[in-house]
Formats: structure tokens, sequence, C-alpha cells
């Protein structure tokens, strides 16, 4: 997790972003075709499932850098190729790696950046991977089950 400068969290506390969920993608199988869904259940956080995977439990990209990306690329970009989980607008989901974040009744707390793979370049086609970089989106664990809904409310909760 990055914390932010000596002096500038106030900023962060006070900021009046609050993001909406826009739309939610699940994988029932690793690797296995993705789904759209109005809902999704996430269970028992406290089921260790080994370090590297709780960090990646949930997914997000910012609805905002689709269109940047699609930009980058020179052609648009259905935002279900980049097989993230949620799809968010009106948050700038990088400062949600500095803390922990509702999404609805769930809580997550940022880990990393969900950079892009070599996968990306097969889903998008050449130049996918330098045009996500930045762009991707970030991982997420959960610390508070519950469920997430499209048009569910997203709030830095620090």
């Amino acid at each position: 997790m990055h914390e932010f400068p000596e002096g500038l969290r106030h900023y962060v506390d006070d900021a009046p972003q609050v993001g909406r969920v826009e739309a939610i993608l699940v994988r029932p199988q690793k690797r296995g075709d993705v789904q759209l869904t109005d809902s999704w259940t996430l269970g028992d956080a406290s089921v260790d499932h080994g370090a590297e995977r709780d960090k990646r439990q949930v997914t997000l990209i910012q609805a905002e850098h689709i269109d940047v990306i699609g930009k980058l690329l020179g052609r648009a970009v259905p935002w279900t190729d980049f097989r993230r989980n949620v799809l968010v607008s009106g948050l700038n989901l990088d400062a949600c790696l500095r803390g922990e974040f509702s999404v609805g009744d769930v809580v997550l707390r940022g880990t990393m950046r969900a950079d892009p793979c070599n996968r990306m370049e097969t889903n998008l086609g050449p130049g996918a991977y330098l045009a996500m970089l930045g762009h991707g989106g970030i991982c997420a664990a959960v610390v508070q089950t519950g469920t997430i809904r499209v048009g569910d409310v997203v709030r830095w909760r620090g």
C-alpha cells in the first residue's frame, strides 16, 4: 500500500469524489469465459487463498480509462476485453491503492496496480500492452464481504 505524502492527507480525507459501479464481469473458472452480471456476492474474506491470490481477489478498471486506451490504440475497445471484474466511473482508482474503499456494502483494500499482461496483446491486438500501462486498473483484497451491484456507490474510506 502506498501512503499519501505528509501534509497532503487532508486533501484525500475531504475529497468529494464518489464513484459508481457501471458494470460487473465475473469468470466462473480461471482463464474461462467472462460473464456480465448485475450483482456479485463476495464470500468469506477470512479464507486464506495464498498471499498473491488474496491481493487479486477483485480487479477494477476506471471507465474513463477505457476511452484513453481506445484512443491510444486508434479504435474503440469493449471494456469486457480487459477481463477486469468491476467497471467504475467518477473516482480516481489509483487513489484507492492507498487504503480501503467501499463498493456498496463490500469493503476492499487496494493492493496493487492491475498492470497489463501478455494476454492483452491477444485480447486487444498489437500495442495493447503499452496503451494499458497506467490505465489497467487496480487489484484489491476483500476486507468485508457482501454483494456488489451495478449502480452501487464507490467511496474512499481511508
